[in-house]
C-alpha cells in the first residue's frame, strides 16, 4: 500500500466488501483505538478529506495483530 493513498487505491481496497459494513479508523499503535469516520468528503488543495468523528473504543486485538501493532 502506498504511503500516499489515492481515491483509486481506496476504491480497489473496498470494492469487494459488503457496502453495509461499518468503517472505523485505526489511528495510533501507541493508543490503539477505533475511531468513527465522518460522513462528508471535502475536496480542497488537490486532496480529499474525511474527518474523524469521535472514538468508539479499543481496537480489537485481531486488528492490532493484523496491523503488527502488538
Amino acid at each position: 500500500m502506498p504511503q500516499c493513498l489515492t481515491v483509486g487505491h481506496l476504491l480497489r481496497q473496498l470494492q469487494n466488501l459488503d457496502p453495509d459494513l461499518p468503517i472505523r479508523l485505526a489511528v495510533n499503535p501507541d493508543w490503539p483505538f477505533a475511531h468513527y469516520l465522518g460522513t462528508d468528503v471535502v475536496v480542497g488543495d488537490g486532496m480529499a478529506f474525511i474527518a474523524e468523528n469521535g472514538q468508539e473504543g479499543y481496537l480489537p486485538a485481531s486488528v492490532r495483530n493484523a496491523l503488527a501493532w502488538t
